[in-house]
């Protein structure tokens, strides 16, 4: 895949996030994707911040969308090579601070095969 189609799946990733479209979000992901996030350490700390498969990616996001039903997600950057996008974004939820937040998405046939998050 090229750097333009990476990034697009990164846009449509950004859409279905941002209208928490859960079906559509978990289109874009292989079956046995991970996905590792410091929140997920947090609030999850069995899994040391990395969890596996589609049921896994759904359980978590579905929590998330349900405890932050303002989430959303504001694009500041897409920078793609052959077979990854990286991802700066704004993380917006009423009544909080705004987070800066950078997140790799390793894509192969078309498919997030795994997906990492950075924030402080």
């Amino acid at each position: 895949m090229d750097q333009e189609d990476l990034k697009n799946i990164a846009t449509i990733w950004f859409k279905a996030f941002n209208e928490h479209d859960l079906e559509k979000l978990l289109e874009l992901y292989d079956d046995n994707a991970k996905h590792f996030s410091p929140k997920l350490k947090v609030r999850e700390p069995q899994t040391n911040g990395l969890i596996e498969g589609k049921e896994a990616l759904r359980n978590w996001w579905h929590d998330c969308f349900e405890r932050l039903p303002t989430l959303h997600y504001q694009v500041n950057k897409l920078t793609a090579d052959s077979e990854q996008v990286f991802m700066e974004y704004t993380r917006k939820v009423e009544g909080e601070d705004n987070m800066e937040i950078g997140e790799v998405l390793q894509i192969t046939d078309g498919k997030i095969v795994f997906s990492k998050v950075y924030h402080g």
